[in-house]
């Protein structure tokens, strides 16, 4: 236990440490990681080694969890409107990358043909960390070559789990060995066949008719933790019901993953699992440099380099080839090309399992693993060299190009409503009227599912957490409203989105005066107080019962609301001044009034005179 506390200190200290450097230096956090593992590894300082296998057999369950997050991000409708360009694109890239990797490995290298299956397999895979934060950083996202990046990418990822799945099958010898913990093995083999496809239909079955609705009963408790801790028992539960039959765990892990993609709870199930995730592959990661063999590295240089010169090569000229063939013009091509020509972390993943099982030599594991740490740390310096020397000879990035690739991600939507009680409601629909698209966000399960039923797109969750706000893409929305009945949450809401999405308008509901000074405190200007609106309203119809003229009142209710705003920006100044903020109060009160006389005198004035001319 205490051997296992150091490890894990020591890991987490190193990550503390490196990650941000990494991060400052403009560097993927997933390099960052494995900065920190070669770092502390047994060549470097030695402070890791045969010890922390305890830690890393914990953080392999990170990449678990990752195959959940990614099952959960493949509606099954999205991916069906996208099939041409995700499996077109995607498919022809891994095939045609990992023949010529294939070729160069078994033909010019000599290696046995099951070793140079696994290695080109996956050095075929590109890393989803490092392409969509340059993609993020650079505001690539929605050119071509953004979201011809993102439909290989999201090809890639789904092509892990077959690859998982068919390894075992190279270990020759020792797939009995890799298959004699299932406990239906021994059956004979149309039944295991049965048994499997059972399992993965009632996967299916079972997200629609048992999940979700425990998943909703479960959210009735309004306890965060609870629905952290069911989140966390879908993906242990299925995974463990995998690997109990024969099956991969990170194959279930993305089936329930999938399931749960149309669900109400995606965003909230997504927020609860990525801080896990998050944590467990950095660990992973960290473990992966660990493990790179530094004194085999520096006695075999010259191959190393090589090596990482032509895996980015052959990449690079698949990717412009695939370019080329979906007709993109030549400086969007050259982005798409270079910014995916690197090894992915999938690669770690994969070799980590085909080491465990016998297939690859632990030599050649080493010098792979050595190879794909080294491709994503050089990725950035290539696309900066793209950027600064290539791209300024052939033409300039269009960020807003029109391209009918890949249409606009449903879920990116323009605002974000946080809160469908009837306020909130009365919102979105003036909004949804005017053909606005929107992300829902609301804390109460019963209201969510009625809602669903009705056709409206509302998901379950804490809009308080950045977890969630991020998996909903707050981003790259325009606008953020805030709608909940309680001030204290808007208060929060409205102070989390400024400090971590500060690009994103704010809107904010407050109740009266003294939520307005909390929302001016922090910045918020655009905010809505009930008790104004609705008790100018009812005065302007109380005016119009009187006999005044409704435009009249109409336009002295506007005229109130403005001085009032203008008054509250004033009194929040001073509202710690119990002396001054009353004075002022009082000297804004009777001036406010003599300007709403004078302008009604004036108003009334101009009709009067309105009238005689037209007798």
């Amino acid at each position: 236990m205490d051997d296992f506390l150091l490890q894990a200190v020591i890991y987490l200290s190193a990550a503390v440490l490196c990650v941000p450097i990494a991060k400052r230096l403009g560097l993927s956090s997933v390099l960052g990681y494995i900065i920190a593992g070669m770092i502390i590894g047994p060549y470097i300082l030695g402070l890791i080694g045969q010890k922390g296998k305890d830690v890393m057999h914990f953080a392999e369950f990170g990449v678990v969890m990752m195959l959940f997050l990614i099952g959960l991000e493949l509606e099954p409708k999205k991916f069906w409107r996208l099939r041409r360009f995700i499996v077109g694109m995607g498919l022809f890239q891994v095939i045609l990358s990992s023949a010529l990797l294939f070729a160069g490995m078994y033909y010019v290298l000599g290696w046995d043909m099951n070793v140079s299956i696994a290695v080109s397999l996956t050095l075929s895979l590109s890393s989803t960390a490092i392409v969509l934060q340059i993609l993020g950083e650079k505001n690539l996202s929605n050119t071509t070559a953004g979201r011809s990046s993102f439909a290989v990418l999201l090809f890639q990822d789904i092509a892990v789990i077959p690859i998982l799945a068919m390894i075992p099958f190279l270990a020759a010898d020792d797939i009995e060995n890799t298959v004699s913990q299932s406990i239906i093995s021994n059956l004979a083999p149309w039944l295991q066949v049965l048994i499997v496809i059972g399992a993965i239909g009632g996967i299916a079955l079972a997200g629609k008719f048992v999940i979700s609705p425990a998943l909703r009963w479960v959210a009735k408790a309004r306890l965060q933790e609870l629905f952290t801790a069911s989140a966390l028992l879908l993906v242990v539960g299925v995974s463990y019901l995998m690997q109990i039959i024969g099956l991969s765990p990170a194959l279930g892990a993305f089936l329930s993953g999938v399931v749960l993609a149309n669900s109400e709870f995606r965003h909230e199930l997504e927020g609860d699992i990525a801080p896990f995730k998050g944590l467990l592959l950095g660990l992973f990661f960290i473990g992966v440099g660990a493990s790179v063999n530094f004194p085999l590295v520096l006695d075999q240089p010259l191959f190393i380099l090589a090596s990482v010169a032509s895996l980015m090569l052959v990449k690079f000229i698949v990717l412009f080839a695939l370019g080329k063939l979906y007709s993109k013009s030549l400086d969007q091509n050259l982005i798409f090309a270079f910014i995916m020509c690197q090894a992915g972390e999938f690669g770690f993943v994969i070799l980590s399992f085909a080491s465990q099982l016998n297939i690859i030599p632990l030599e050649i594991s080493d010098q792979m693993m050595a190879v794909i740490a080294l491709s994503m740390f050089l990725t950035p310096f290539l696309f900066l060299f793209n950027d600064m020397f290539l791209l300024p000879q052939v033409g300039t990035k269009t960020a807003n190009e029109e391209s009918a690739e890949i249409p606009d991600d449903i879920d990116d939507n323009e605002v974000i409503i946080a809160g469908f009680g009837h306020f909130g409601s009365t919102v979105s629909r003036l909004l949804h009227a005017n053909n606005i698209s929107m992300t829902i966000l609301d804390h109460d399960s019963e209201r969510v599912d009625i809602l669903r039923k009705m056709g409206y797109k509302v998901f379950y969750g804490d809009a308080t957490r950045l977890e969630l706000l991020k998996a909903a893409h707050a981003s790259k929305a325009k606008l953020f409203i805030a709608c909940v009945d309680n001030p204290e949450v808007n208060l929060k809401m409205a102070e989390i989105v400024r400090k971590n999405f500060p690009n994103l308008k704010i809107m904010v509901r407050a109740r009266n005066r003294i939520d307005a000074y909390n929302f001016i405190d922090i910045g918020i200007d655009n905010y809505y107080r009930e008790t104004l609106y609705t008790a100018v309203h009812l005065g302007v119809d109380a005016l119009t019962s009187l006999g005044m003229r409704r435009y009249t009142a109409t336009r002295q209710g506007y005229k109130f609301i403005k001085y009032d705003t203008h008054t509250t920006q004033k009194l929040s100044k001073k509202r710690h001044d119990q002396k001054a903020y009353f004075d002022t109060l009082r000297n804004e009160i009777n001036m406010q009034e003599d300007i709403l006389k004078t302008d009604l005198y004036v108003f009334k004035s101009s009709e009067k005179w309105v009238d005689e001319l037209d007798e």
